[in-house]
């Protein structure tokens, strides 16, 4: 039974499977199929009044769970039908300009004909006699995003499946460098004791990958040393200096500083010249995590504030957060190619050694990764038909909206906001008025939160800071207009008052 109460005949003989492949006698089907498939996500964006339709979990497990896929449907239609009832109708639209939450940015066409080229072309980009041209083009993005950056003629780096990975595979070369480091001036200490004293120093602000990688590189527990940040929520130079110092006399190895352009929640870059300098001195590794700064390497007017990022020793990107990209379209840079080899390991089914003394360019010498997609293509169409100043300019205008959010909220009694952000994050809070109501904040907040989702109207995120909660809007549509955050605001407010007002005791004495 389909969802919509169709059935697939008993005795139906399905036909040849042949003919669903790719191929050049099936290119009439594929037309066909593809199309229709266009057509209904352009009719489903088309009608999206709203970001979200508000269904719920269990609602919509239902519908799914009930689908039995061991009976086909045998017709593109019917499954497109049953496709737009339990995924395109509920699917969360970031292009809506009411899409307030998470880091998901709208994407750009010429990305998505990128990608509509790469899925049905398939190539694999672990080894040149899988893509050839994809990669040559994948290694040409890399020198150009080095370039932007400024790491210098060494660089190099891989495309990779998002930041995690990206910050994993960096301190995985980290870690290999500073062992390599710890060996050569105690050739007889056991690799297990030189693991035990890697310490990693990242902000408190700082990506929770950083912790993730140290317990999956085989750090101890507490490796990962977090310090306090100022009032703009940046790293404070002057602790990262006394955890370095504190590490050295208690005879620990710092493997790596980890630095943010841009933090998750506040979207604060810390200051890269000064922890470049401290890191230099006591001659360890900087990486820095601009997965979401990332788009200020294109930006006319705010490309000095990542000034110091080309004295990192490796650096992550996420294009498929600031450059508009779809999922998935990062990377992960350094300085010194040579430190890739940490993550070589030769197959001879694959890219035998010899393979690599014959300047054969396999990208899985490089990766984390084997089988890896032609990501690059979307980043590659992308700048060939927009160019880079037109993305700095889509994601300046999300800057310049934040800004004028942030000065809305904050001259709003009913919240209080906290640090500005560098780059297009808002954190704030509604806050009831003073007396026993204000016990209620955290709640009213979280509850605010999730009923503006039930609703499906408007989608924001939620964080904790010095343990409160908070609501915070994460702005990467350029077509987000003060009017709409705005509205959002004052959906909140409405849904965080009535919460105070039902539950305040003077409205429950009155009950």
């Amino acid at each position: 039974m389909t969802s919509h109460g169709q059935t697939a005949p008993a005795d139906a003989v399905p036909e040849d499977a042949r003919t669903h492949l790719f191929n050049d006698r099936n290119l009439d089907r594929y037309r066909r199929a593809v199309t229709e498939g266009v057509e209904r996500v352009a009719r489903r964006v088309a009608r999206a009044d709203r970001p979200f339709t508000g269904v719920s979990p269990a609602r919509l497990a239902e519908r799914i769970s009930g689908i039995d896929l061991d009976r086909p449907l045998h017709d593109p239609t019917a499954a497109l039908d049953e496709l737009d009832e339990v995924y395109l109708r509920d699917a969360v639209y970031f292009h809506h300009p009411r899409y307030l939450a998470h880091l998901n940015c709208p994407v750009v066409i010429p990305a998505l004909l990128g990608e509509a080229i790469l899925s049905a072309i398939n190539s694999s980009l672990d080894t040149w006699d899988q893509s050839a041209g994809g990669t040559l083009i994948e290694r040409r993005l890399i020198e150009w995003a080095a370039g932007r950056v400024g790491l210098g003629s060494d660089a190099d780096g891989v495309f990779t499946s998002g930041g995690t990975q990206s910050n994993l595979q960096a301190l995985l070369l980290a870690r290999e460098e500073a062992c390599a480091k710890a060996m050569a001036g105690s050739p007889s200490l056991p690799r297990h004791e030189i693991l035990r004293r890697l310490r990693v120093i990242a902000s408190a602000d700082g990506h929770f990958s950083v912790t993730k990688s140290a317990r999956l590189l085989g750090l101890e527990p507490g490796a990962v040393i977090l310090v306090e940040t100022d009032e703009r929520r940046r790293m404070r130079p002057d602790a990262l200096a006394r955890e370095l110092d504190r590490c050295r006399r208690d005879g620990l190895q710092v493997m790596a500083v980890v630095a943010t352009a841009g933090t998750t929640d506040f979207g604060a870059i810390d200051p890269l010249p000064e922890i470049a300098d401290l890191c230099g001195h006591a001659d360890v590794w900087l990486h820095v995590d601009a997965a979401y700064g990332c788009g200020l390497l294109v930006s006319k007017t705010r490309r000095h504030l990542l000034n110091g990022i080309e004295r990192a020793d490796s650096v992550t990107i996420d294009f498929h957060k600031s450059f508009f990209q779809p999922v998935s379209s990062s990377a992960v840079l350094v300085r010194d190619a040579a430190t890739l080899r940490h993550a070589t390991y030769h197959a001879d089914y694959l890219n035998p050694a010899y393979a690599a003394e014959q300047r054969i360019p396999n990208q899985v010498d490089k990766s984390l990764q084997t089988t890896r997609r032609f990501d690059a293509l979307k980043l590659w169409l992308t700048l060939r038909i927009m160019g880079p100043d037109a993305i700095g300019e889509l994601f300046d205008r999300v800057v310049d909206r934040a800004a004028q959010a942030w000065e809305l909220i904050n001259a709003d009694p009913r919240f209080e906001v906290l640090a500005k952000s560098q780059l297009s994050t808002v954190v704030f809070r509604y806050l009831p008025p003073e007396g026993p109501a204000r016990k209620l904040t955290d709640d009213a907040n979280l509850h605010a939160r999730q009923a503006l989702a039930a609703s499906g109207q408007a989608m924001v995120a939620g964080t904790k800071v010095d343990g409160r909660h908070y609501l915070k809007l994460t702005l990467l549509n350029p077509e987000t207009s003060l009017d709409d955050i705005a509205h959002v605001i004052g959906l909140l407010a409405g849904h965080a008052e009535r919460y105070v007002t039902e539950r305040s005791p003077l409205h429950c004495g009155t009950a």
